[in-house]
């Protein structure tokens, strides 16, 4: 199945372009920047340097290509950095989603679709609302949520109106190495590392510590939406979580224990931000009758990333 993937050098990008390898199947991924790909093997021949706001080159791409699978994860990608990139933020998002979709229904209208939507859609909700399932109102409040909901809706639309066999994982916070330091768990890692590396005095800087999130390690997230191409339905949206929820201050420790180091933990209110659901847990219900099953422990994927992170700096 000719594979395309956009955002391939991402963190959920380039696991996804792994995933796909293993099938043998035919991939090409597109990048706007020069950033590094985490493809395990000879990447740069399979990535096109497209930004996915040029119509023309993406019609050419697919004229070119024509994919049979599109995995659109190209994105301003970061939940917490939205507030001050609002504007990049919509217009990548939902923009970048309507080019991808349109070149899709012109010109490789029986392809698969997967759209990459998030929890962040859920928004304003209260613990006791929790787990969330995918038929409770959308309610975001942050811009990248907003444009989540966004993409999610465009989905549906091309599905209910032209056909397109789109496929709308909800992603709940994805966990793996090859990240930036945009999230507490990336950051927090770094940090660790930079200490364990002498390059930085023993003191990790945190916002807020009492949320609680519904965290899944990459490898989990991408087996699941694999099993949604494969046995979902179009134009139903499923959760892509674990129905489990750690506390931030939690992950924090575990990460210190990992780490060996004695810490000095300093609130940094920079990194706070405008609103925080206090609890993000999600009910995997639909994912786990798929035959889902989760691989990595929260323990394991921690390791890995500041272990990732002591190799990188």
């Amino acid at each position: 199945m000719r594979t395309l993937i956009t955002g391939i050098t991402g963190m959920i990008g380039s696991h996804f372009a792994n995933a796909v390898k293993k099938r043998d199947w035919p991939i090409i991924g597109l990048a706007r920047n020069s950033a590094t790909s985490r493809l395990e093997a000879d990447p740069d021949e399979n990535i096109r340097r497209v930004d996915i706001l040029d119509r023309e080159a993406l019609d050419d791409l697919f004229t070119e290509f024509k994919p049979e699978l599109i995995i659109h994860m190209a994105a301003q990608a970061f939940n917490g950095i939205s507030w001050k990139t609002e504007e990049t933020t919509h217009t990548t998002n939902f923009q970048g989603t309507v080019n991808v979709l349109r070149s899709c229904r012109r010109i490789t209208p029986d392809a698969k679709v997967v759209i990459a939507c998030s929890s962040a859609e859920y928004g304003d909700i209260k613990p006791s609302d929790c787990p969330l399932k995918e038929n409770r109102m959308l309610r975001p409040i942050s811009p990248y949520g907003v444009t989540k909901v966004a993409n999610e809706n465009l989905g549906y639309q091309y599905f209910a109106n032209y056909g397109l066999q789109v496929f709308l994982p909800r992603l709940f916070i994805h966990v793996g190495t090859g990240h930036p330091p945009a999230t507490a768990i990336q950051n927090f890692a770094r940090q660790l590392a930079l200490i364990k590396k002498g390059k930085l005095q023993p003191v990790v800087h945190v916002g807020n510590l009492e949320s609680a999130r519904d965290f899944i390690d990459v490898r989990d997230g991408v087996n699941g939406m694999m099993m949604m191409i494969d046995k979902g339905i179009p134009g139903d949206p499923i959760n892509i979580c674990t129905g489990t929820a750690h506390k931030i201050s939690d992950i924090l420790n575990m990460l210190i224990e990992v780490s060996g180091l004695d810490i000095e933990i300093v609130r940094d209110n920079s990194l706070l931000r405008p609103s925080d659901e206090p609890l993000l847990l999600g009910d995997n219900s639909k994912l786990v009758s798929l035959g889902w099953k989760q691989e990595f422990t929260i323990e394991q994927t921690l390791k890995d990333v500041y272990d990732d992170w002591l190799s990188r700096i």
